[in-house]
């Protein structure tokens, strides 16, 4: 089973295959996905992971905090968001 992973405070510079990369050494990555502003189209500074469970528990615990871009990255699980109101 997969397991979807935040990845947070990425230098702006970052890209997708950057990303990539840096997990890739714990497991298969099966996607990765940086979000954008909507309006801006700028990196926001974070984005989602998806990789096998054992490659992702690995992951977390190696890259949390780890110097990526000259930042510290935040690097865990990620919570399902809540569901929002439709208006």
């Amino acid at each position: 089973m997969a397991k979807n992973i935040y990845v947070g405070n990425l230098p702006w510079s970052a890209t997708e295959e950057d990303v990539r990369a840096a997990f890739e050494t714990f497991g298969e990555v099966i996607s990765v996905k940086l979000i954008n502003d909507r309006e801006t189209g700028r990196p926001r500074g974070f984005g989602f992971v998806e990789m096998d469970d054992q490659g992702a528990l690995a992951a977390i615990e190696s890259l949390d905090g780890s110097d990526f871009g000259g930042r510290n990255l935040k690097v865990n699980e990620a919570r399902p968001r809540p569901e929002r109101p439709r208006w």
